[in-house]
């Protein structure tokens, strides 16, 4: 393979080892997009929320940004992020840790909504705040998948540049190996 087009390349081994890494952030931010629910089973906001969950879903949801935010950080650093592959992956893991940054404080304020709901006794003033805070949830719910929606771009561009590498594999001159030596005779003492 021509040097040129070899330093353009994410070697084999750190491509597959970023798709693994993508794949498992990326898994465990739609996991909570999906599991973390405010709602009750018949589609309502519960008379009193738990605050207690809510605040660990900010937490959790803080731990995963710090998570996305460690896959870019390490990728930046990696001379990789120069080719132009490398580019593309990291806009999508930059975008990725923008959006997983903006979870944790809606779901910060779905908590501080939910500590003013019992002390709301304006029938008007309640219905606010509970649209308020399904709004703040839904909204990091979304942010959690949007999220994870890039790691998956990032990891699909780093497929791609592996169908690559085997396209230029199979377009380099395979020399064939030499066949084994002939056997050479041995003389025989007897």
């Amino acid at each position: 393979m021509p040097p040129d087009l070899q330093r353009g390349l994410i070697p084999r081994d750190d491509a597959l080892h970023l798709i693994h890494a993508l794949h498992a952030v990326k898994d465990k931010l739609h996991d909570a997009a999906q599991q973390w629910e405010l709602l009750d089973e018949s589609g309502h906001v519960p008379a009193a929320p738990s605050c207690a969950a809510l605040l660990q879903h900010a937490t959790d949801a803080q731990d995963l940004s710090h998570d996305v935010l460690q896959l870019a950080a390490d990728f930046a650093r990696s001379p990789h992020h120069t080719t132009s592959t490398g580019r593309t992956v990291l806009k999508h893991l930059a975008e990725a840790a923008t959006l997983s940054s903006h979870a944790a404080p809606h779901f910060t304020e779905t908590a501080e909504t939910a500590l003013a709901l019992p002390r709301t006794a304006n029938p008007t003033d309640r219905h606010y705040l509970t649209n308020r805070m399904v709004i703040d949830h839904a909204s990091a719910r979304a942010f959690l998948r949007r999220s994870s929606e890039s790691l998956s771009d990032a990891a699909s561009e780093l497929d791609q540049h592996l169908g690559l590498h085997r396209f230029l594999a199979s377009m380099t001159p395979q020399h064939p190996s030499p066949g084994p030596s002939p056997a050479k005779s041995s003389p025989r003492h007897r």
